[in-house]
């Protein structure tokens, strides 16, 4: 139906058993031209090479923080330097692009955006700057934690002589500049303040087998009780076409 890029995301994709055979079944499917993956990257290394010559083409990391104390009050454990060391192979496997995504809360790392960035330079990485989203469970989120994308840009801009690129895709989340050396790209993702709905173009499939229309919905479309009741491939592109024109 026109599907052609695929991301494998999470909650963290690699404690999903064998899943080097789930990129490579993916990656074999005519019209996938891209296919991704977004991890926490503790357990990249002993499946890199596999992910690699399974077919997986870009990763992306993500890097809350690039102090040690500040990583595990983020994420709840010590490990930075484990994901450094992942970024670090990824660009060495030949994965491009290798992106960083950040989600900065103010108060608590909002105060390394422009370390943040040096580090993207330094390292010839795409980096995303995300807004922090009112997407969790523990009702953790409030707006003033929220730093906006305009507020991110000004900063950077007073540190970085930064160059906007060009989308070459309308249905992109993230608004980039480079740097003039051409080493490292900064991206800024900001569906709090500047929404992007208009122009989204992606759906998700959950790991039980449920569609997403989108990342903030609380209605999902049983996917699965289609396929085990033998749905032929008509049947189910009908389906999927009604699911998706309610997105």
């Amino acid at each position: 139906l026109g599907i052609q890029k695929v991301r494998l995301t999470g909650g963290e994709p690699l404690l999903r058993q064998n899943v080097e055979d789930l990129v490579a079944r993916i990656a074999r499917i005519p019209g996938i031209t891209d296919l991704a993956m977004t991890t926490n990257g503790f357990l990249f290394p002993p499946k890199a090479q596999a992910l690699r010559a399974a077919g997986l083409r870009r990763i992306s990391f993500s890097l809350d923080s690039l102090t040690g104390d500040n990583f595990k009050k983020i994420t709840g454990r010590a490990g930075l330097e484990e994901v450094l060391a992942s970024i670090k192979l990824a660009q060495s496997l030949g994965l491009h692009p290798v992106k960083v995504n950040a989600v900065v809360i103010r108060g608590l790392n909002d105060h390394e955006i422009e370390a943040l960035a040096g580090f993207a330079r330094e390292h010839d990485l795409s980096l995303r700057f995300i807004e922090f989203m009112p997407l969790d469970s523990a009702r953790a989120w409030l707006k003033e934690m929220v730093v906006p994308g305009h507020e991110v840009l000004a900063r950077l801009q007073a540190r970085f002589d930064l160059r906007p690129v060009v989308a070459d895709n309308p249905s992109a989340t993230a608004k980039r500049w480079s740097f003039p050396d051409g080493r490292g790209e900064i991206g800024i993702i900001a569906p709090v303040s500047e929404p992007f709905c208009g122009h989204c173009n992606r759906i998700r499939l959950t790991a039980d087998g449920k569609i997403r229309t989108c990342l903030f919905s609380v209605t999902e479309h049983d996917l699965r009780s289609q396929l085990r009741a033998d749905a032929s491939d008509e049947a189910l592109a009908k389906w999927l076409k009604g699911v998706v024109w309610q997105k």
